[in-house]
């Protein structure tokens, strides 16, 4: 049984505050789990707190204080707080904080904001609330030196970039020492596309309350963030609602079909991989490695003839077929990779149109990836080939080519670009970044958590083409009008990316390579096994 530390006295003040305030909290995504209960993602460490009595010792003194500092590494010091309070229901929020540590013996102090005359009636009754508990208001960031702020400016109504006498208080604030907190977002912070607007408040610990906000998922808004901890405060679901944008997490991956104990490699999935030009092999290793990690049956790679002999030693598992005989080889298999590494010649683009056409008129599912989504861009035409049977996997570089968008815009918000271009095609779209979207045409989205910064090496891409085709493959028979593309693909990004932080753990992020990403996804479908009871 793992063990739990207990929550800090701040955190169940937050959870306490957000039940109090009125908040409007967007049910975006379904961020419960199977038990009903709200997803936390990462673990967290706290320390245990009691209340500061008249002829106890100094915190820090304790050698119980000293103890947890040393298994934490991580400074929670609740005996001086700062809440800093805007003038809306965040505001609110953090005055409710600022009463609940006083009534428990801590030393709080508010520091009010904004105009009077804006305040929210809920700010304004925590506010009388407080006065009668004579909370401390203070006038002076600088009065004393706060060992925890708390920001509590603006909430997930904000949408505007923070200027003027705003800009200076959040600046300030984050050049001020001691352990920040952020009560729903940190200021500053898109709730819905995490986007930094002008500047934000830049927070060790962010409690959000009932669904974790997207802004809080993607870039830059997850660093700015800090750790993040999902609140239960009564706000779930509404019936009847459907939830457009989710959040992957590993024990997603529980999902996966079981392998038929009487199948067999045929029944497993056949997948081609077009893949690789002359004398450039390793795309189409990778690829085809990502297949076999997810367990696929049979793995064909079409290739140049000078690809043959690397190949077979590297990956004697795979066939390799350099005939030219393109027809027979797509009778074949029942998924294609088409892109990793077949370079940007006339021979390459007729190969990739090829498939792309018999794709097309049997409806066999592909991934685009590399090289074959650089010359979707230059022919546009091509776009007539696509459909829900496809999945692109563009990085931001090869996005911006595909829809003309700068990178800068298409980051701005990630989700709604990845969004965009699957409505408009009528495909999945793998949004390769930092933090992956997935988002089929019917305008669902995912966002996955898992991976690493040990990821963006050469080759981790060609690793995911494969697993997405693997992925695929796992539900062929999966009865057609039941198909999920999307969802199958988010899991994929997911387990890719699984994957990465199995492989960090054995090699370390700056030495990991794309092939430790496939032994990884391997290992993660390990652990998600259940062998049961062996019988002789």
């Amino acid at each position: 049984m793992k063990q739990k530390k207990a929550m800090a006295l701040l955190l169940t003040a937050c959870i306490s505050a957000g039940m109090l305030g009125n908040l409007n909290v967007s049910a975006d995504g379904d961020n419960l789990n199977k038990e009903g209960f709200p997803i936390v993602n990462e673990e967290l460490t706290f320390r245990i707190f009691g209340q500061q009595g008249p002829v106890q010792s100094k915190w820090d003194t304790m050698n119980m204080w000293k103890k947890y500092q040393e298994m934490t590494n991580i400074k929670l010091d609740f005996t001086d707080v700062l809440i800093v309070c805007g003038s809306g229901n965040n505001g609110g929020d953090g005055v409710a904080i600022a009463r609940i540590l006083h009534q428990h013996g801590y030393q709080s102090a508010i520091y009010l904001a904004g105009n009077p005359d804006h305040r929210t009636e809920e700010m304004q009754r925590q506010c009388q609330i407080a006065v009668n508990y004579q909370v401390s208001v203070v006038n002076n960031l600088h009065s004393e030196e706060y060992t925890t702020i708390v920001d509590a400016i603006f909430g997930v109504g904000l949408t505007r970039e923070i200027k003027g006498e705003y800009r200076e208080l959040v600046a300030e604030l984050n050049e001020m020492p001691g352990w920040k907190v952020a009560v729903d977002l940190p200021s500053g912070v898109d709730g819905d596309t995490g986007a930094e607007l002008g500047i934000a408040f830049h927070a060790d610990l962010t409690v959000t309350f009932a669904f974790r906000k997207a802004g809080l998922c993607l870039y830059p808004g997850r660093k700015l963030a800090g750790q993040v901890v999902v609140a239960d405060v009564g706000i779930y679901r509404e019936d009847g609602a459907e939830p457009k944008l989710f959040l992957t997490e590993k024990s997603d991956l529980r999902e996966l079909p079981e392998k038929e104990a009487d199948g067999n490699k045929g029944t497993f999935g056949k997948i081609l991989a077009v893949a690789g030009s002359s004398g450039m092999c390793g795309a189409a290793f990778l690829s085809a490695s990502g297949v076999f990690a997810t367990g696929a049956g049979m793995v064909k790679i079409v290739t140049p003839e000078e690809n043959r002999i690397p190949l077979q030693t590297m990956l004697p598992e795979a066939m390799i077929s350099c005939t030219g005989d393109w027809g027979k080889d797509f009778e074949w298999c029942d998924v294609l990779v088409i892109g990793p590494g077949i370079g940007m010649m006339v021979k390459a683009a007729d190969k990739v149109e090829f498939f792309l056409k018999k794709a097309k008129q049997e409806k066999k599912q592909v991934v685009l990836d590399a090289d074959g989504l650089n010359l979707l861009a230059e022919n546009p035409k091509w776009k007539n080939y696509l459909g829900r049977h496809v999945i692109l996997t563009p990085h931001m570089g090869e996005m911006s080519r595909l829809t003309g968008k700068s990178i800068r815009e298409l980051k701005s918000d990630r989700a709604g670009a990845a969004r965009a271009l699957a409505a408009e095609t009528g495909v999945v779209c793998v949004l390769k970044d930092a933090c992956t979207v997935t988002a089929a045409p019917d305008g669902r989205a995912w966002i996955s958590l898992s991976g690493n910064a040990g990821m963006a090496t050469a080759g981790s891409g060609d690793v995911l083409s494969g697993v997405l085709a693997g992925m695929q493959a796992m539900y062929l028979e999966t009865p057609v009008e039941e198909k999920d593309a999307g969802f199958y693909a988010a899991l994929g990004v997911l387990l890719h990316g699984a994957g990465g932080d199995q492989a960090a753990m054995r090699k370390g992020m700056a030495g990991m390579k794309a092939g430790d990403i496939a032994c990884g996804v391997a290992e993660i479908l390990k652990e998600q096994q259940n062998f049961g009871e062996t019988k002789f």
